[in-house]
C-alpha cells in the first residue's frame, strides 16, 4: 500500500509540474546565447517534446517498478526513475528560460505510459526490461536528432539534451545487463509509431 501511495504522489507531482530534481541542470554552467525569437521558439518546442517524453518515462518506470518480480530489478527501475526525474526538472527549467510551455496533454501522456509500464511488467521482468531497453534505444536516437536540429549557439539547451542522452544510454545498458529479452520487430515498429504520434503532437500542444 505504501508503494501505491508513493506512485500516486509522484504521478500528481509529475502531471502538475512539481518537479524536484536532485542535481543541478547541465545548462547551469553554459552561457545564454543571443537567440532569435524563431530560434527560441524552436528550441522551446523541442524541449516540450523532451519534457513530455520524461513525463512518459516517470510513468513507465513507476508502472514497471510496481509490477517487478525481482527486488534487484525493482531497485534498478526506481534508481533510473530518480535520474529521469532530474531530466524532467531540467527540461521544465529550460522551457521556462526559453519562454515556452510544457505540453497541455501531460496527464494523457502519463496515463498512457503508466498503463504500458504495468502491461509490460505483467509479462514478467525479462519482457518488461526488454520494453525498457527498446524505449531507451529509441529515446537515444530521438535526442540525437534534437542535437542536430537545435541552434548551434544554444549551448544551454544542447548541454541538457546531451546529458540526458548519455544517461538514457546507461539505462538501456542496465536493462540489458539485468537480462532483458529481445523484442520482436513488429513490437519495435509499433513502439516507434506510437512515439512518433506523441512527439508530433507534443511539439505543437
Amino acid at each position: 500500500m505504501d508503494r501505491v501511495i508513493g506512485v500516486f504522489d509522484q504521478a500528481l507531482r509529475t502531471v502538475l509540474g512539481v518537479h524536484g530534481g536532485r542535481r543541478p541542470s547541465p545548462a547551469a554552467e553554459a552561457a545564454e546565447a543571443a537567440l532569435t525569437p524563431d530560434e527560441r521558439s524552436h528550441a522551446a518546442a523541442l524541449m516540450r517534446v523532451n519534457h513530455a517524453g520524461e513525463v512518459c518515462a516517470q510513468a513507465l518506470y513507476q508502472g514497471q517498478a510496481l509490477t517487478a518480480r525481482e527486488p534487484r530489478n525493482r531497485a534498478a527501475l526506481e534508481s533510473a526513475a530518480l535520474e529521469e526525474r532530474d531530466h524532467l526538472a531540467w527540461c521544465a527549467q529550460r522551457i521556462a528560460e526559453l519562454g515556452g510551455s510544457t505540453s497541455a496533454l501531460d496527464p494523457f501522456w502519463y496515463a498512457g505510459a503508466f498503463a504500458a509500464g504495468m502491461a509490460a511488467g505483467a509479462l514478467g521482468d525479462r519482457w518488461s526490461l526488454a520494453f525498457l531497453a527498446e524505449t531507451e534505444h529509441q529515446v537515444e536516437a530521438h535526442l540525437a536528432g534534437h542535437l542536430a536540429r537545435l541552434p548551434w549557439a544554444d549551448r544551454k539547451t544542447r548541454a541538457v539534451v546531451a546529458a540526458m542522452r548519455a544517461e538514457e544510454a546507461t539505462h538501456r545498458e542496465s536493462a540489458v545487463a539485468l537480462g532483458a529479452a529481445e523484442l520482436p520487430e513488429p513490437v519495435k515498429h509499433c513502439m516507434r509509431a506510437m512515439a512518433k504520434v506523441m512527439t508530433t503532437v507534443a511539439h505543437r500542444v
